[in-house]
C-alpha cells in the first residue's frame, strides 16, 4: 500500500458539495437503521481502539476503512509525546461513538509501515478512507486541534464516500442480550400508507408520503431510505430497456443517460453494473457532472444497503475514480 500525500483542506474543499446537517442526518439515518434491525454488526467501545500490526494492516485497516475512517497513531515506548497524544486519542476513538476506528501502530516493530508512510518522526497520526491515506497531524498537538481534525475527518467520509461509521453497542463489553427497544413514533401512520402506495403501484403516492415524514423528521431512518426506493422506482418506470442501453452505449459522454441505464440496471438486479457505470462516469467527468455522479452513485448505495460486499467493493473503486 503506497499512501498518497494528500492534504486534508483539499478534501475538505473537495467534499463541500452538501450540506454539513444533510451528512448528520444520513450517519444518524444509517445508525438508527442497525438499531431496528437488531444491532446487528454493533462493536463495543473495546473495539474502536485496536492494536496494528504488518501482517493486520491489510484487514484492520485498509479493509475497515470502506466502512469506517481508521485514524492511525504512529507510536513507540520511548515516545514522550507519544504517550501525552494516544491517550487523548483512544479517548476521543470512545467519545466520537464509532464515527471513527483508531488503529495503533508501534513503529519499533513495524518499521514497514512507517517507511511506506513516508513518517520522519512520531507521534504521526494519519486516517486512512476507502483505502485512502490522509496525513493528519504530527507531533504533539492539542484537543481542540485534535478534535478540529477529526471533526474535518468525518465530515469528509460522511459526504464524500458516505461512510457512517460503526453502530455501537454499550452494553456489548458486559455480553448484555437485551432486545432492541424499537420506540413507536407519531409517523407510523404515514409510513404504513407509503408501504401500502408502494405495494398498489402507486409510486407518486409513496413519495409523498415519506416526504411528508421528512418534512417533520428529516433524519426519519425508514422514511429516507423509503423515499430513495421509491424514487428510484419511480425513475424507471414505463422506460424502455433496450431504448435506454442504446442511448447510454452510443453517448458514454451522457451523464443522464448513464443515470437511466444505472438506475435500470439495479432494478434488474444487476447491482455490479449499475455501480461500475456510474463509477466510470465519476473517472471521465468533471464540476457538476462528476459530482451529480457521485451524489447518485451514493443515492444507490443506500439502495441496495452499506453492509453489502458489493457497496464495499464499490466504494473502494469510486475513491481511486476520485483521486
Amino acid at each position: 500500500m503506497q499512501p498518497r500525500n494528500m492534504s486534508m483542506s483539499g478534501v475538505v474543499d473537495l467534499a463541500a458539495v452538501k450540506a454539513a446537517q444533510e451528512a448528520k442526518a444520513k450517519a444518524e439515518q444509517a445508525r438508527a437503521k442497525a438499531a431496528r434491525e437488531g444491532g446487528a454488526g454493533a462493536v463495543s467501545p473495546a473495539d474502536l481502539v485496536i492494536d496494528v500490526d504488518e501482517a493486520t494492516f491489510e484487514s484492520d485497516v485498509l479493509q475497515r476503512s470502506a466502512e469506517v475512517p481508521v485514524v492511525i497513531d504512529f507510536w513507540a515506548e520511548w515516545c514522550q509525546p507519544c504517550k501525552q497524544l494516544s491517550p487523548v486519542l483512544e479517548r476521543l476513538a470512545v467519545e466520537y461513538n464509532g464515527r471513527f476506528l483508531l488503529a495503533k501502530i508501534d513503529v519499533d516493530a513495524n518499521q514497514l509501515l512507517m517507511q511506506q508512510f513516508g513518517i520522519q518522526g512520531i507521534p504521526a497520526v494519519f486516517a486512512v478512507v476507502a483505502g485512502q491515506a490522509l496525513p493528519l497531524f504530527q507531533g504533539a498537538a492539542g484537543e481542540e486541534q485534535i478534535r478540529q481534525t477529526l471533526d474535518q475527518l468525518v465530515q469528509v467520509a460522511e459526504q464524500r464516500f458516505g461512510l457512517t461509521g460503526l453502530t455501537v453497542d454499550p452494553d456489548a463489553e458486559a455480553g448484555a442480550q437485551t432486545a432492541p427497544q424499537v420506540p413507536v413514533g407519531p409517523y407510523d401512520a404515514l409510513l404504513n400508507a407509503a408501504s401500502q402506495a408502494l405495494d398498489a403501484g402507486d409510486l407518486g403516492g409513496a413519495v409523498q408520503a415519506y416526504k411528508n415524514v421528512l418534512a417533520d423528521d428529516p433524519a426519519n431512518p425508514e422514511a429516507k431510505l423509503g423515499l430513495v426506493q421509491a424514487e428510484l422506482l419511480q425513475r424507471v418506470q414505463g422506460l424502455d430497456p433496450q431504448r435506454v442501453r442504446k442511448d447510454a452505449a452510443e453517448k458514454p459522454a451522457d451523464v443522464q443517460a448513464q443515470f437511466v441505464a444505472a438506475d435500470l440496471d439495479l432494478v434488474g438486479g444487476h447491482v455490479e453494473d449499475a455501480f461500475g457505470r456510474l463509477i466510470d462516469t465519476v473517472r471521465r467527468t468533471a464540476g457538476e457532472d462528476r459530482d451529480a455522479a457521485r451524489l447518485r452513485l451514493l443515492e444507490l448505495f443506500e439502495v441496495v444497503g452499506p453492509e453489502d460486499p458489493r457497496v464495499t467493493g464499490a466504494r473502494r473503486a469510486l475513491a481511486r475514480a476520485l483521486f
